[in-house]
């Protein structure tokens, strides 16, 4: 099975979920910049949300773009990512909306969380469909960068109820870990 379907439609539900995020940045009804403190928190939750899911776009590329064909396993682990992914706009808006109260920041988590879990489950069916190049696997390794992300949302997430800058900080650091696409994967995809 050809992956150009895949990547073509995960490439469009991407787009839209940035296109429904900046939808919710509303226009301010004075011409002041008074008028647009009030709109800073849901303006830094659009920020973080567009950097993480232009981060899984980038990172989602590189990957299929490395594997040389899917399968209905890959298919399905795609859009149970995609689903989760869905959810960013909503986290993001309650989140920003409520100024980063500890429930919407620990809520806007879940999807983070759970998207980190299925982008790992879908490397995982990715390497194992037969006729895979071997580079891919080689490029995915360890995965200590899916495992690191996954664990550190699960200690962020119940961390909101003390601090939700410390657990801001740290969706914050693993957006940062995994902004600049993994050079084994460059390299693979070089062979």
């Amino acid at each position: 099975m050809t992956k150009g379907r895949l990547e073509a439609f995960s490439d469009g539900v991407i787009a839209i979920l940035i296109t429904i995020m900046v939808l919710e940045l509303h226009i301010p009804d004075a011409p002041t910049i008074e008028s647009l403190r009030p709109l800073a928190p849901i303006f830094l939750s659009y920020v973080l949300s567009f950097v993480i899911l232009g981060i899984y776009w980038s990172n989602h590329h590189h990957l299929i773009h490395a594997a040389k064909v899917v399968d209905g396993r890959v298919l399905w682990a795609n859009l149970h990512l995609l689903f989760w992914l869905s959810l960013f706009p909503f986290g993001t808006g309650w989140m920003g909306e409520n100024e980063f109260a500890a429930i919407p920041t620990a809520a806007y988590g879940l999807p983070l969380l759970m998207a980190a879990i299925a982008y790992f489950i879908l490397v995982r069916a990715l390497v194992a469909v037969p006729g895979q190049p071997d580079t891919l696997a080689a490029a995915i390794g360890g995965d200590v960068k899916g495992k690191s992300s996954i664990l550190v949302y699960a200690v962020a997430i119940p961390l909101a109820a003390i601090s939700p800058i410390i657990t801001l900080g740290l969706y914050v650091a693993v957006a940062a870990m995994w902004f600049v696409p993994d050079r084994r994967m460059e390299r693979a995809l070089g062979r």
